[in-house]
């Protein structure tokens, strides 16, 4: 590995870990928010799908932004909104201001669903250059964040830290953290040339017409869910659903994002051994299983011990399904960008939808629409083989 690759990589590492650590910085402060504003579960569904909007509007327009200006640029852009949304949620809760925490939210959303895209890209590019699957470890070093911002936040959390200097700092640590390692990300990676930009997008319209890559999509879309729900849900699941305090449901978010920590990192392992397809099966029923455990136990011990399963379940989901839609045919960066938008629906759906079935039916009983989606996520995974894998599985003929 030559040392400009060492340090792209590396790069990599550091820009996924930045939102991982604002992400579980604020899902940690939930509780708190909640009660700050005085909301209900509805409104906080409401509040949340500032995040789902912001997401939604980051993710369909970063494919082009990548393509006009390159990943680079959109990544600094992505990641400067995800700092100034951390603040400004601060301040909303500080101020009591339901509205200034959604537009928070929606600045953390548009960085989060911008720069997750050209991020992919620079990552799926880095990958191709190593030549074995680094993407799951990549995505680990968003877990290992979100470990690290659980940890600070459980803590904070028991201590009764003002949520407006907890982000505050979060928000100081991501921009020294970008400003750091930027650099090594090249200028030029998705960025198209002059004569390509001048194409009709005929070859970027066909991408939607891939039945192959909508399946891989609708994997996303499951296990993006099964993810989401536990960034935006999970705390108040163990908090509503089964009794914890604040603190101890801001320590099950934690397990989880240690099993979703240690899922990535050794993922990638199973990815090269058994083939994509069949780690995300795995993911997909391992994930079912302990969602199954939260919903229908009513059991501290065992919801808690399920936070273990659920989040190895929903570790590999993203990475390798977008590595599989980049490497799905031409226009990696148009594939990319669609399997994204499709797996950001569940961000925009998740949280509104699952704040009005959990008021009326409780959260447990809400994450039941998260189950049945993973659960026929299981069924679309084929869809995730890749080139090699597809000869492997052709018959041979006599």
């Amino acid at each position: 590995m030559t040392a400009d690759l060492a340090r792209r990589r590396t790069a990599v590492f550091v820009l996924f870990f930045a939102p991982g650590l604002t992400i579980s910085s604020w899902v940690t402060r939930t509780p708190d928010v909640r009660d700050l504003l005085g909301a209900s579960t509805a409104q906080m569904g409401l509040i949340l799908f500032g995040l789902s909007v912001g997401s939604m509007i980051g993710i369909l327009f970063s494919g082009a932004l990548v393509a006009r200006w390159g990943a680079r640029l959109v990544i600094l852009a992505g990641t400067s909104a995800i700092a100034a949304g951390a603040v400004v949620v601060g301040v909303g809760a500080a101020t009591g201001s339901g509205p200034a925490v959604a537009v928070g939210l929606g600045l953390f959303g548009l960085g989060m669903g911008g720069g997750e895209v050209a991020l992919n890209v620079e990552g799926a590019e880095v990958e191709r250059l190593l030549g074995r699957s680094t993407l799951p470890a990549m995505h680990g070093f968003f877990s290992l964040g979100t470990v690290l911002g659980a940890v600070a936040g459980m803590c904070l959390t028991a201590v009764g830290f003002p949520v407006v200097v907890h982000l505050a700092v979060v928000a100081a640590v991501v921009l020294a953290a970008l400003a750091s390692v930027i650099r090594s990300v090249p200028v030029e990676v998705g960025r198209q040339s002059a004569a390509e930009s001048r194409e009709p997008g005929a070859a970027r319209t066909a991408v939607w017409k891939d039945p192959a890559l909508l399946l891989i999509g609708c994997v996303i879309l499951a296990l993006a869910m099964a993810e989401g729900t536990a960034n935006d849900w999970l705390p108040l699941v163990m908090v509503d659903g089964h009794g914890f305090d604040a603190a101890l449901g801001s320590a099950v978010y934690a397990v989880f994002a240690a099993a979703m920590t240690l899922g990535r990192f050794v993922g990638g392992r199973f990815v090269d051994r058994f083939g994509r397809a069949a780690a995300l099966c795995g993911s997909a029923l391992v994930g079912a299983a302990g969602l199954a455990l939260v919903i229908f136990v009513d059991n501290q011990a065992v919801a808690a011990a399920a936070a273990v399963l659920w989040g190895l379940g929903a570790s590999l989901g993203f990475p390798v399904a977008l590595s599989a839609a980049g490497d799905s045919g031409a226009d990696s960066a148009a594939r990319v960008s669609l399997a994204a938008t499709v797996g950001y629906v569940a961000f925009l759906v998740g949280p509104p939808s699952l704040g009005y079935l959990g008021e009326h039916f409780g959260l447990r009983h809400a994450l039941i629409l998260v189950l049945v989606l993973v659960v026929a996520a299981v069924f679309a995974t084929p869809a995730a083989r890749s080139p090699r894998e597809e000869r492997d599985a052709e018959p041979v003929r006599g």
